[in-house]
């Protein structure tokens, strides 16, 4: 089997050949046959270069890829756990709130998933919304209402940036879908710092080292910690059940349909089998006649 090196130096060998020949006034047949065969060696030689260089140089094979978990929504007949989501919203305004938005969820998502009307209400009140213009053409600020959306904690990207060391904060609405494997990776990811880089490894200002993370250099500092915030139902608020919180939540922001589909599909399901029995019954009925008849063939021959 031969090596790139050996291909590029037969097919160097048989341009010098085909240079002595017209040198020589060879036959031209005889010098075109020649360099087809170099030019397939060339570029033979250059795909299979190619392909080496591109396996060798896969940044994602120096990443650790995140474990796969029992995720109790994956069941075909399973829902969201909705008190994991209250508890994942809760995270979400206590801690990641200060830099990630979710301007794709509306207040009103809330109500009946994790928050009563009420409780909603209240939340969106509490927020003033820049609103208008007015009957003077002025822009004024205005309480909350169900069906405002979310309101981002920077006017705009440069902001952003500017408070994050040049990094951007993604919005969290469909990071679960923006993102490879999805839950396990997002899990993975806020459990996944360590307090000092393996030795050789050097960073930036500003910059954490993670395991999970492509690069395994990330411009968010961890962020939950033992005893981070407490909640309001008295579920121990460990690092583990912080970040399984928050990943049902963003589950549920970038599919507020979740459960809604699956029952659908459940009752559509059922509706098909109860179909496909009557479907049954009615053709083998229709049927059973002419399955079961008997055909008797007369001799007529005397």
């Amino acid at each position: 089997m031969l090596n790139h090196a050996q291909i590029f130096k037969k097919a160097t060998a048989k341009l010098l050949t085909q240079t002595r020949l017209l040198s020589t006034g060879a036959d031209i047949k005889e010098v075109a046959s020649l360099s087809w065969a170099s030019l397939g060696l060339l570029a033979g030689a250059g795909l299979g270069a190619g392909s080496a260089l591109s396996d060798g140089i896969k940044a994602e094979e120096y990443n650790l890829h995140s474990p796969q978990f029992d995720w109790g929504h994956k069941g075909l007949f399973s829902s969201l756990d909705h008190a994991g989501i209250r508890r994942g919203f809760q995270v979400y305004k206590q801690v990641c709130a200060a830099c990630h938005s979710i301007e794709q969820i509306a207040y009103r998502n809330l109500v009946g998933v994790s928050h009563t009307e009420e409780e909603v209400k209240a939340m969106a009140e509490a927020v003033n919304i820049t609103d208008g213009p007015n009957d003077e053409g002025e822009m004024f600020q205005r309480p909350g209402k169900l069906s405002d959306y979310f309101q981002p904690p920077y006017a705009n990207e440069e902001a952003a940036r500017a408070a994050n060391n040049g990094a951007y904060p993604p919005d969290l609405s469909f990071i679960k879908e923006a993102r490879h494997d999805g839950e396990n990776y997002i899990f993975s990811l806020l459990i996944g710092y360590t307090e000092e880089p393996p030795a050789g490894v050097e960073l930036r200002e500003g910059q954490a080292f993670n395991v999970y993370f492509p690069g395994q250099a990330i411009s968010m500092a961890q962020q939950l910690y033992p005893g981070v915030m407490d909640y309001d139902d008295g579920t121990p608020a460990t690092v583990s059940q912080l970040a399984k919180d928050i990943v049902t939540f963003l589950t549920w922001t970038a599919n507020p349909e979740f459960d809604d589909r699956k029952r659908m599909g459940v009752k559509s399901l059922s509706a098909l089998v109860a179909l496909f029995f009557g479907l049954t019954y009615i053709k083998r009925h229709k049927w059973s006649v002419l399955k079961s008849r008997k055909v008797f063939y007369v001799n007529q021959k005397k």
